[in-house]
């Protein structure tokens, strides 16, 4: 199978070009700044010669958007928006100007579309569109605005040979540098994991493992498309996550911290609370609906697992640095 992945550099994106070329398939990865064999350069706004890996290849999946983790300033915001809108605009344009589109195009999108809940949760059938809720920051309706303009990108571009998904995707955990996970679990180990402004508010995660098969299941099942939320089952309050993580990492205590003592560590991070503070309780209608089966559905083994695998690599990265000859003079 021929996958082209714009935007594929990112903590996601190394997940699925990781996997899926590990299964074999041949994967194109559309970047910025490309540096592999397997890399093509576009600047996510215009038609090049990019577009011709998309023209004969099976499956498109855009992941292409500026990081959400930034100071939420208005410039920031502003290139969230354009960085997600026009790229899957052009991505649109690429694959109506094929000679032979790919059969299918799994787009990047974001639960964070879903209102700040604490009560019912929200699938794709009956849950509730954020934007207008009170008590929470203005900014956070733009936020909701970036998401419906990224699904309104893909569901207006004229590609009736191709199926469309939009990826309504919660926080992927794996233990790559940088991800949420590793970010999360520094913090666990500093002695920092306890809940944050009271950790009522819900976390919605998936395995990076199950974020990888949900991807190979819609790509498989021609009777779906729309929005698809790629979210575990279980999701559950801020403050059981961090206890879970906690216990993962066998760090038994985590100090709290209050809304004040998030917005001073979200600056000095260069981060926003939102990510922190927002209560995401989004579960998987459809795909529970179409009977995909999820292989870390709690937390709390997922965590186990996830941590596993960290400290593998970690136990990896300290055995390369003994191997290496030391250097003489």
């Amino acid at each position: 199978m021929k996958v082209v992945l714009p935007g594929g550099t990112g903590q996601v994106g190394t997940i699925l070009d990781r996997a899926l070329t590990a299964a074999g398939h041949e994967v194109t990865v559309v970047t910025r700044n490309p540096s592999r064999a397997h890399d093509v350069r576009w600047d996510g706004t215009t038609l090049g010669p990019w577009a011709e890996a998309v023209d004969g290849c099976d499956v498109v999946i855009n992941l292409a958007g500026r990081s959400v983790s930034c100071r939420y300033t208005e410039e920031n915001l502003r290139a969230m928006m354009d960085s997600r809108v026009d790229s899957a605009r052009v991505v649109g344009e690429a694959i109506a100007a094929a000679a032979r589109p790919p059969r299918v195009w799994l787009q990047m999108s974001t639960a964070t579309v879903y209102a700040h809940s604490f009560d019912a949760a929200n699938d794709e059938a009956t849950g509730v569109i954020g934007g207008s809720e009170t008590g929470v920051p203005d900014y956070w309706a733009y936020s909701v605005e970036i998401a419906k303009n990224w699904e309104r990108a893909q569901t207006e571009a004229p590609t009736p040979a191709t199926r469309k998904v939009a990826l309504r995707a919660a926080m992927v955990m794996s233990p790559d540098r940088g991800g949420v996970f590793h970010v999360l679990s520094r913090l666990v180990r500093l002695g920092l994991g306890g809940p944050v402004a009271g950790g009522a508010q819900y976390v919605s995660w998936i395995h990076d493992e199950d974020f990888v098969r949900a991807v190979e299941f819609l790509i498989d099942r021609d009777d779906i498309e729309g929005p698809v939320n790629l979210a575990s089952p279980g999701p559950l309050p801020h403050r059981d996550f961090m206890r879970a993580l906690r216990t993962a990492w066998r760090v038994p205590v985590g100090l709290p911290a209050t809304r004040r003592m998030a917005e001073l560590g979200a600056f000095a991070l260069r981060s926003d609370t939102e990510l922190l503070l927002k209560s995401r309780r989004v579960v998987p209608g459809r795909l529970d609906e179409a009977g995909f089966a999820f292989a870390h559905p709690e937390w709390g083994s997922a965590a186990v697992s996830l941590v596993e695998r960290a400290r593998h690599r970690r136990a990896g990265r300290d055995a390369d640095l003994v191997s290496k000859p030391t250097p003489t003079c």
